[in-house]
């Protein structure tokens, strides 16, 4: 028996029949439902399915910004789309409420200088940040960061045996609140101005945004992971 086709649903975008500022409003509430309901950042592709083609979405989404002052949650711009998330000051009692701990697990430090060091000089195979840090770079944190999330196999490395090189991802810069990679400290200024260099990473010194542990909720208040004998 044959699958009967979804009816497809016809959205009105342009509301051409609405006065402008009914009109305003209706695409204001679209727009932030879409983004309220996905559950990854939503991109500029996809809210101008909702909205008319002569809706300028930068200003709708100040006008929601600007409604969402003093809410407990914000309308963020992350991984190259918008989502919402709820403010910092409100992190305790969410998890309090949850009765859990933090969804998102805090970095080690030694995975943080490794995650670091991939977003500044990916595609970076393993060998190439164990040469570069002075020590080898175990495959279980690669594997740890791999399974946060946050980095993903790249092309293959030019070296003899062409292992993979790694990159950051969505989720990497969804946790650390970038649109995108052009949004990371410039790292010729920083050397610059004396505020990185190979010394300062190897000393757990890191530009601003790397602190952050996960999706801009809270810190990381742990002791220092211990490396593994010999490695990171």
């Amino acid at each position: 028996m044959a699958r009967r086709a979804k009816p497809e649903t016809t959205l009105d975008a342009e509301l051409a029949d609405l006065p402008p500022e009914l009109r305003w409003r209706e695409w204001m509430g679209r727009v932030e439902a879409v983004i309220f309901a996905a559950s990854e950042p939503v991109t500029r592709e996809v809210l101008a399915r909702v909205v008319g083609r002569d809706c300028n979405l930068d200003l709708l989404i100040a006008d929601i910004r600007d409604e969402l002052r003093g809410r407990p949650y914000e309308l963020v711009t992350v991984a190259g789309g918008w989502r919402h998330r709820t403010r910092k000051a409100f992190a305790d009692a969410i998890h309090a409420a949850a009765g859990s701990a933090p969804a998102v697990r805090p970095l080690s430090r030694s995975e943080s200088l490794v995650l670091m060091a991939i977003a500044y000089f990916q595609p970076i195979a393993r060998a190439e940040l164990s040469e570069f840090f002075g020590k080898e770079v175990s495959r279980d944190l690669i594997a740890g960061l791999r399974a946060l999330g946050v980095i993903a196999a790249g092309p293959r490395s030019p070296r003899p045996g062409a292992p993979y090189a790694f990159v950051t991802t969505k989720t990497f810069l969804a946790q650390f609140g970038f649109e995108s990679l052009r949004d990371l400290p410039d790292i010729e200024m920083l050397e610059d101005a004396g505020l990185l260099g190979k010394e300062k990473i190897l000393a757990g010194e890191f530009p601003g945004g790397f602190a952050a542990a996960g999706d801009g909720d809270e810190g990381d208040d742990r002791p220092d992971a211990a490396p593994e004998p010999g490695g990171l």
